[in-house]
């Protein structure tokens, strides 16, 4: 389980989230929503050691620290926002890429069928240049990538961002598979429909704070989106 306590963090002299405390059971997907400036993709950058922050960040009980790449040798593992690939490789090196940490490496025929098998679309064009892609198949990529390096939990930041809703619905069926695959997935969302039909857990982000945290079966859509667009003012986070 990965945990977090009092976090706090920002740029330079800006703090942006202020004492999150959350946590992404094994094998369950947690779900971050929030409207745009929240504090949602600055709370999975100090995740992955990309920014400062204080306070603490337990994987399975332990501290979690180092640089960004010790985090992905011990199994945390962030597909980011934009969908982000090397736009001058073939897809298949894109994939290659993902399988690098040492820990995978000797895994990574296995996992890159494992990747065709979930995207078949990834397998047609493993030839063509990333920067061809259509931005759902690039979505899909920066997934697969992400999962070449057999992630302990894995991070996703806004998937559903700027695609068809045919295309959200592909590859939101692709995260409900791995979610029943046992895969600890922790996920950024805008969609409040989306992010309630998938998720365990819930947990609203405003302004860098925390106001909800509930089983996502417990809550209320129309008390969601009143916090969220701040037409009610929060209880104490739960």
């Amino acid at each position: 389980m990965l945990e977090l306590r009092s976090l706090r963090a920002g740029y330079g002299r800006i703090n942006v989230l202020w004492d999150i405390s959350l946590a992404f059971p094994k094998g369950e997907l947690t779900a971050i929503i929030g409207p745009n400036g929240a504090g949602k993709t600055t709370l999975f950058r100090a995740l992955m050691g990309l920014i400062p922050h204080q306070g603490e960040i337990l994987l399975d009980g332990k501290p979690l620290k180092g640089r960004t790449w010790d985090l992905i040798e011990a199994g945390l593992v962030m597909v980011p926002e934009g969908r982000m690939v090397f736009k001058d490789m073939s897809v298949e090196e894109n994939l290659a890429l993902g399988a690098y940490p040492r820990r995978c490496r000797a895994d990574r025929a296995r996992n890159l069928g494992r990747v065709y098998d979930l995207f078949p679309r990834l397998k047609e064009r493993r030839a063509q240049l990333a920067g061809s892609l259509s931005g759902g198949e690039a979505q899909m990529l920066a997934m697969g990538r992400g999962l070449m390096s057999e992630p302990a939990i894995l991070l996703i930041d806004e998937p559903s961002l700027g695609l068809a809703p045919v295309i959200v619905k592909e590859v939101f069926g692709i995260i409900r598979r791995l979610k029943s695959e046992g895969v600890t997935i922790g996920l950024i969302e805008q969609n409040t429909h989306i992010a309630l039909s998938v998720a365990d857990h819930i947990h609203l982000m405003r302004s860098g704070k925390l106001l909800l945290s509930r089983p996502a079966d417990t809550i209320d859509l129309d008390h969601l989106h009143d916090l969220y667009l701040a037409r009610e003012a929060a209880p104490p986070a739960s």
